[in-house]
């Protein structure tokens, strides 16, 4: 009897023990769903730090510009020899993503090239750093709210067709996005654009025969290709490469796609200029940060040409 009673209090003392276990397992379930919740995209906050970009640059600057350009890894020396207006880094730009990669310093440069009032990004921050997808496309939202109608990508890439050469440059006429986030995930921010956005032409056309007109007259080596963003940092293997040649892509680089999406739901001409600064993983035998900014310093002065060439002729909306 003594034995029983011991037993049957031992199953209650069980059960109630559990009974008190639940509800704290459920309020840490609970708690980590609420801070999944604080971190979801606030579309309406999100426009508002917009906005406080915008109305920061003016105060500080009335330049408007009509083109906006991006300059990638390496590529910075472009802006040592521009008619300079205003310089506004990034760090004096509250909610503004700063860089944190060697080659891109961080600022804005408004500017006048070849009669284009031009607005330059001499750096881009990357999904790689750390920073969400909104955030990596947030300044160049930020310029298309000053005013900027059409945007430039320069950025320096692998090359995964096999004809390509380092230093030869490519137009995209086309990309692959599938293996990084959309930068329109979340709601939709309609002052932006539409929520489903037509991606069948994202590359402007006229832009992409200005280039190859200047660089055949420069007698530089260019090609139309299709690019496709990863996330990065780390390089890919050669089996990743292997697999995206035969999904059609021929340059491989961990930025500017997702900018062209976000450029293309805000209604921008858009248009790239990638520098090849090294052969993709398994066609050559190491790959290193120092080696892209190295083939990039090399190039620089047959970027300048297709550039300079590039705002000579284009016209500006």
């Amino acid at each position: 009897m003594v034995l029983a009673l011991l037993f049957l209090f031992s199953l209650t003392a069980c059960s109630q023990a559990d009974s008190k276990a639940e509800p704290t397992t459920a309020s840490s379930d609970q708690a980590a769903v609420n801070t999944a919740s604080d971190q979801a995209f606030d579309a309406k906050e999100y426009y508002k730090t917009l906005q406080n970009c915008v109305s920061q640059i003016k105060a500080k600057t009335d330049f408007v510009p009509d083109i906006a350009l991006v300059l990638g890894s390496g590529l910075g020396d472009y802006a040592d020899n521009v008619k300079v207006v205003k310089e506004i880094p990034y760090s004096e730009i509250d909610g503004f993503p700063v860089s944190t990669v060697p080659g891109h310093d961080g600022t804005l440069i408004f500017c006048e090239i070849k009669g284009k009032k031009v607005v330059i990004m001499n750096g881009r921050v990357h999904y790689y750093e750390g920073y969400t997808m909104p955030q990596v496309v947030l300044p160049l939202r930020v310029l298309h709210l000053l005013g900027a109608k059409t945007v430039i990508l320069t950025n320096a890439v692998g090359a995964i067709n096999e004809d390509y050469e380092v230093g030869d440059f490519v137009t995209n006429v086309d990309h692959i996005s599938s293996f990084v986030p959309s930068p329109l995930l979340g709601e939709n921010i309609d002052e932006l654009g539409e929520r489903f956005t037509d991606m069948s032409r994202v590359y402007d056309e006229d832009m992409i025969s200005i280039v190859e007109s200047i660089a055949k007259k420069e007698n530089i080596t260019t090609h139309r290709g299709v690019m496709i963003q990863v996330t990065g940092p780390q390089y890919e293997t050669p089996t990743e490469i292997k697999n995206f040649r035969n999904m059609g892509a021929d340059t491989v680089g961990m930025s500017t796609v997702v900018e062209a999406i976000a450029a293309k739901h805000m209604g921008m001409r858009v248009c790239t200029v990638s520098c090849i600064t090294n052969m993709a993983a398994g066609m050559q035998e190491k790959l290193s940060h120092d080696e892209v900014k190295k083939a990039s310093d090399n190039s620089s002065a047959n970027f300048t040409k297709l550039i300079d060439g590039l705002l000579t002729e284009m016209k500006a909306e």
